[in-house]
């Protein structure tokens, strides 16, 4: 009979001490789910951005932690605490008066229930200047029951410079090409440069079974003369300068030229595109030091390997 006491004297005490557990998980406010983190960290982040485009200091640094760290690793610079970040928005603001935060959020990854990291390209406008466009690492952490940002490393973009837009008309020109007959053949290979800024143009001259010669073209913009220009080194130690223009689907080029013994000279070439595999060149106003030369008449060059379909 006890022995039944004392049993049933642990089972109330079980139940007593489970009853008061789960009453106490009751009054614990329930943690996030990762998305409702993700959301309002996400509203955090929309917020920070309004406050920077309404140039508010006070409600900016109001987003950061107390002890936050903004490092830029671009220059090397370090601002901490929510106290210097406000000094540090201030000056900002009072330099760049119009400046405007646009952020891209790449990713915001939930490293605990307080902890998220977040990744993502952040663009500061001017009317008055060019766009700085940085990547950046931010840490948000969960204060009473508040997102804040803890710390935000960031490093400048450079942006790189093409002038692809200005040489794509003349992608056509991409390739392998031969123009041939039963004494002569002139192969020219052509391809894009890094960052499509220029187009290589290489080309051999053979006689019979004979390299007689080889030389190179450099093409692009040149954005001092807002024009297309080229430059041809020879093997036999001339150069020509070109300058091109497109008249309806024919390009022109206006070339002058320095001969390996000094002379000058100058001609035009003409070039036109047939369709994907073809074009016809010709040149004409041939001039050698005081000497008119006869034209050269316009020839089909054709691809050494058809261009896929």
């Amino acid at each position: 009979m006890k022995n039944n006491k004392a049993m049933m004297l642990v089972a109330v005490v079980a139940i007593s001490l489970i009853t008061t557990a789960f009453a106490a998980d009751k009054k614990k406010p329930a943690a996030e789910t990762k998305p409702d983190a993700r959301a309002s960290i996400e509203k955090s982040i929309h917020s920070y951005v309004a406050a920077y485009n309404a140039h508010d200091a006070v409600a900016l640094a109001a987003h950061w932690s107390p002890e936050g760290v903004y490092l830029d690793r671009t220059n090397g610079s370090r601002v901490t605490g929510r106290a210097d970040l406000e000094k540090e928005f201030k000056e900002a603001f009072k330099a760049e008066k119009t400046s405007r935060l646009e952020v891209k959020v790449e990713s915001i990854e939930l490293v605990s229930p307080s902890v998220a990291i977040e990744q993502g390209v952040a663009t500061i406008s001017n009317p008055d200047g060019t766009p700085s466009v940085s990547s950046y690492n931010a840490v948000h952490v969960k204060r009473d029951g508040k997102w804040l940002v803890d710390r935000i490393s960031e490093e400048e973009i450079v942006q790189r410079i093409s002038h692809y837009q200005h040489l794509k008309d003349l992608e056509w020109m991409i390739g392998d090409w031969i123009d041939q007959d039963d004494e002569s053949a002139v192969v020219t290979k052509c391809h894009w440069a890094r960052n499509d800024n220029h187009i290589v143009r290489s080309f051999t001259v053979s006689i019979g079974d004979r390299l007689d010669m080889a030389g190179m073209q450099i093409i692009g913009w040149d954005p001092a003369r807002k024009q297309i220009r080229s430059w041809v080194f020879d093997s036999d130690g001339g150069f020509t300068e070109g300058t091109w223009k497109k008249i309806d689907n024919r390009w022109t080029v206006q070339n002058t030229a320095t001969l390996p013994d000094g002379t000058r000279a100058s001609s035009t070439s003409i070039m036109k595109p047939v369709d994907k595999d073809s074009f016809t060149w010709q040149q004409i106003d041939r001039v050698v030091g005081s000497d008119l030369l006869p034209d050269i008449d316009e020839f089909l060059i054709v691809r050494s390997s058809p261009a896929s379909q």
